[in-house]
Parts: structure tokens; C-alpha cells; sequence
């Protein structure tokens, strides 16, 4: 077998292959004699068609389907003897299928690129210092009132975090535009998802009053005809709805999962939920800013297209799956979900599996059994059976895998640190996990 190989353009290799025309003879030889001894003819007994018909009968056939396989194993005999580590499927252009005839062809793919880990001592790392209050338990319980609570109306003008309803109309130079009127709409107020100026508007407002209020839209805002327009709109309030909140009782307490021990109880379950979030933002805060300094002391690195591509894919399949599946429609993604929604964020994913993985294989790491365990009992700690939860991940190895990997992750990233330079701060629970939410989101 004869290979070459030129670099075209960066991670991006042409091989191109001969294989001897006798070893492909030879395959279609013996498929077609194997084929000989099962073949039925009319006018012949079964394993007695004589070669020739068998040959003119099915040699185009089996010589194709050996072609093919041909091509694939001599593909991967070249990668192998030239030291290449190919990144997704190679294009392969056929030059010479002649029968009798050498085969010659072209296989076209990326490899993945040299990775050289830069020397990162001294990058600077921010880790936030907070804890529980009790006034963030009871800010929570609020919440969890509210979420059980129901809305009642009232007899008075509307304040803050009252809902209304109203019908409205809005104008522009004195005509109605697109999407700016609607009836009998349900708004709470002080929510934001109006734009400035309307919600603090209908703040004093009572069932029947109406009301003209001259807004101007946001320079920012999607629409090209609205943006920074002067309008009006024209609100009408139907009613007003306060929050009334739900008791602090066993009825609450059952649907956040705490069956016994009242409100102490209840507090202390989510004392330690809320203690578990914050453990979890701080690190996946401090992670992030590692991850960021790994991307940018290799911010040269090129990355293959074909492993980004497979990114894109993976996070196009996640968002489906979000959205239950697109309703189970034929659609086009790619139009629908085009690259463009994922690129931003599938580039440092693909460069960042790269460098992790070349860092851990130089420091030889290997996933810690006991963190892996204690990762797990982490997560199962949340559930009502912890031990059936511990089973699962260990019975199942797909999901033990993706433990196992996040913990390599975690032990790269205590590496790092050790080199790194740290400032403590302290900050607010809420604070510190708005940080880690803002970081995941960036």
C-alpha cells in the first residue's frame, strides 16, 4: 500500500492512498466463490453455476461493496502508519476504481491538534467567602408562600407586586402598531416585563379607571420601527389582585418534602438545601474562572471543524430535548437552530475538552474513587432514598462515566490552584449565587 500526505491548511490533511488492484481481486474472489456454493439459477443445480455466470451475475456487486470496505480499512491502516490522529470522518475521493487496476483515492480530514500546556503560575482567582442567614431562610419561605399562595382581589388602587388586569392600546403618531394592544391581560407589577415607565404607570390606578401614558421606547429594543419611538398607550384596569400568602403549616411544609417536625424542621431542610447551593455556586464560580484563565493562556489553539460541528450538534439535540422534542415534528434544525445560536459557546467547549485532556494525561490523572463515591452520595442526598440513588449511578455506566469525568475535571482544576494566586472576599448568600449564575451564563 503507497500513502502520501500534504497539509492543506491548518489541522487539515490530504492522504492519498494506493492500494494494490490483488488484494481487492482477491477479496471478490473468494466472496464469489463463497457466493458460488449458495446461489439458485433457473437451469442450474444448486452450487453448480460455473463461475463465469456467477461472475457476470454478481461481480459489479460484491466488487463495489469490496471496494468500499477496502477503502475504510486501508484508511485506517494510512492513519495509523503515518502517526495521524484523525478528528471526525475523513471526504474520501475516489481517483482509480478500474477494475484490474491499482486503487487510488483521496482522503481529506483534520487531525487534532499538538496541544502544549502553557505554564499558568500566578493566574489570579477571586474566591467568594458567604454563609446562610436566617434572613435568607426566611426571604426563601417567602418565596415558597408565595409560589403556594393565591391571588385575591381588592377593593383599593394597585401597588407594587399587585397583579392587574387591564386592556390596553398602543399608538404611535396617533395609529395603533403591531403587538402593543391587548385585552383583559393579566400584569404583575413591578415584574419589569413592560417596558419603562407603564408598570409604575398603572401603580395607583383602581378597577374602571383608564388612564394615557406617554412612554418612550428603549434605543435597544428589537423592534426597528419601536426603537427609541415616543407612543402612548391608552389602560383600562379591570381589576387588582394582591398576593395573599399561604400558611406556614404542615399543608407547606408536605409539598416541600418535610412530613415531621414543624416549622423548625422546615427551616432547618432548607438551611441545608440552601447551605448545599451555595458550597456548589462558590465552586462552580471559582471553576469558571479557572476555566477562563485555561482558555486564555491558550487562546491561540486551533480547534477541528469536525469536532465543533459535533458540539453543535450535541447542543442542538439539548436544546430539543428542553423544548420536549420540537412537538415530535419533522423539522429542519438547521434552519430552525442554525450554527450560528451555538458557536459562541461550542468553541471554547471543544478548545477546553482539548486542553483538559491533554493536562490530564500529561499529570496521568485518574478519577478518585472516594471523591467519585462522595460525589455521588452528594447528589443522592436530595432524594427520599439515598441508597437506591447511590445503586443507580453504580449499576449504570454511562452515568458513573459522567461523575467520573466531572471529578477529573474538579482535580484539574485543584491543581491549577495550587499555582494560582487567590483573593478571599466575602460577600451575601444571594450575591454569591448570582455570581455563579451570571458566570454560567456568560
Amino acid at each position: 500500500m503507497q500513502v502520501s500526505i500534504e497539509t492543506t491548511s491548518g489541522l487539515e490533511r490530504r492522504l492519498t492512498v494506493g492500494v494494490p488492484a490483488a488484494r481487492i481481486d482477491s477479496e471478490v474472489d473468494v466472496r464469489l466463490k463463497k457466493a458460488a456454493t449458495n446461489v439458485r439459477l433457473d437451469g442450474f443445480r444448486p452450487g453448480k453455476v460455473p463461475m463465469k455466470v456467477i461472475r457476470q451475475r454478481f461481480g459489479a456487486g460484491v466488487r463495489q461493496e469490496v471496494l468500499g470496505e477496502v477503502m475504510s480499512q486501508s484508511f485506517q491502516e494510512a492513519v495509523v502508519q503515518e502517526k495521524l490522529r484523525p478528528a471526525g470522518q475523513p471526504s474520501i475521493e475516489p481517483k482509480n476504481l478500474e477494475a484490474g487496476k491499482d486503487l487510488e483515492y483521496i482522503a481529506t480530514f483534520e487531525v487534532f491538534p499538538d496541544v502544549e500546556v502553557a505554564d499558568m503560575a500566578g493566574f489570579e482567582v477571586e474566591r467568594v467567602a458567604a454563609k446562610v442567614e436566617v434572613s435568607d431562610i426566611d426571604t426563601i419561605i417567602e418565596v415558597f408562600r408565595k409560589e403556594q399562595g393565591s391571588l385575591e382581589e381588592v377593593e383599593r388602587a394597585a401597588a407594587d407586586g399587585d397583579t392587574v388586569n387591564i386592556d390596553y392600546t398602543g399608538t404611535k403618531d396617533g395609529e395603533e402598531f403591531a403587538g402593543g394592544s391587548a385585552e383583559a391581560s393579566d400584569l404583575e407589577l413591578g415584574s419589569g416585563s413592560m417596558i419603562e415607565g407603564f408598570e409604575s404607570g398603572v401603580v395607583g390606578m383602581s378597577a374602571g379607571e383608564e388612564k394615557t401614558l406617554a412612554l418612550t421606547f428603549p434605543e435597544e429594543y428589537h423592534s426597528e420601527d419601536l426603537k427609541g419611538a415616543a407612543v402612548e398607550f391608552k389602560v383600562k384596569v379591570n381589576s387588582v389582585k394582591e398576593q395573599a400568602l399561604a400558611e406556614l403549616d404542615a399543608e407547606l411544609f408536605t409539598k416541600y418534602g418535610v412530613e415531621d417536625g414543624g416549622v423548625d424542621k422546615f427551616r432547618e431542610e432548607i438551611g441545608e438545601n440552601m447551605g448545599r447551593e451555595l458550597k456548589n455556586a462558590i465552586q462552580a464560580d471559582v471553576k469558571q474562572q479557572v476555566m477562563d484563565a485555561v482558555l486564555a493562556a491558550h487562546e491561540s489553539l486551533e480547534i477541528p471543524q469536525a469536532l465543533l460541528k459535533q458540539e453543535i450538534g450535541a447542543m442542538r439535540q439539548q436544546m430539543m430535548q428542553q423544548f420536549g422534542g420540537m412537538g415530535g415534528q419533522d423539522l429542519d434544525l438547521e434552519s430552525l437552530l442554525p450554527e450560528d445560536m451555538f458557536k459562541d459557546k461550542a468553541e471554547p467547549r471543544v478548545k477546553l475538552g482539548l486542553i483538559l485532556s491533554e493536562m490530564i494525561n500529561t499529570q496521568e490523572l485518574k478519577a478518585d474513587p472516594e471523591k467519585v463515591r462522595s460525589t455521588i452520595e452528594e447528589m443522592a442526598s436530595t432524594y427520599q432514598d439515598p441508597e437506591e440513588v447511590i445503586n443507580y449511578y453504580y449499576s449504570n455506566q454511562e452515568q458513573l462515566s459522567s461523575v467520573e469525568s466531572k471529578v477529573l475535571e474538579d482535580q484539574v482544576v485543584e491543581k491549577l490552584l495550587e499555582g494560582a494566586t487567590i483573593k478571599e472576599s466575602e460577600c451575601s448568600y444571594q450575591e454569591a449565587i448570582s455570581r455563579a449564575q451570571s458566570q454560567s451564563a456568560a
